[in-house]
């Protein structure tokens, strides 16, 4: 039984328009820290891609890398962390913010669906996190397969 059966339909419509906007310039870029200029991943971009946050295997989607967010023993990875997109309620400036190449910002990777300079699709990720307890890891798979790809 698929206990995430109910969320994907939204998480794919608010993901759609997301990709559709930046299949006209490419791979989605994820910048996390006071700057935003540590690199965490692209996002839409081949999943075999080493910086794509859907390739499980790779230096930013894998869960026990410490350049990503999807090992809770990180900064970025850890909820209870201000620079975490998983903390549902930092307003941090430092949480990562999602651009393309040319610099244009969808807004903030987060799960705090408060923030009104959020990515359109925080709140299905606020929902994949409850549903899922917390795991980032299985956070991450559904994100990526709401994508089209095997997370």
């Amino acid at each position: 039984m698929n206990i995430f059966k109910p969320i994907m339909p939204i998480a794919v419509f608010n993901l759609t328009f997301l990709v559709s906007a930046a299949f006209a310039n490419d791979d989605l870029l994820v910048f996390g820290g006071p700057s935003h200029d540590q690199f965490l991943g692209c996002f839409i971009c081949n999943e075999f891609n080493q910086e794509s946050i859907c390739n499980g295997f790779g230096k930013y989607g894998n869960e026990f890398s410490s350049d990503g967010m999807f090992n809770e023993f990180t900064k970025f990875g850890n909820e209870f962390n201000s620079s975490s997109p998983w903390n549902e309620f930092s307003t941090s400036e430092s949480v990562p913010v999602v651009v393309d190449h040319e610099g244009k910002f969808y807004g903030y990777f987060t799960i705090n669906d408060s923030r009104t300079d959020a990515v359109d699709f925080s709140s299905d990720l606020k929902v994949m996190f409850d549903q899922t307890d917390g795991d980032i890891e299985k956070v991450r798979v559904l994100l990526c397969e709401s994508l089209g790809y095997s997370g």
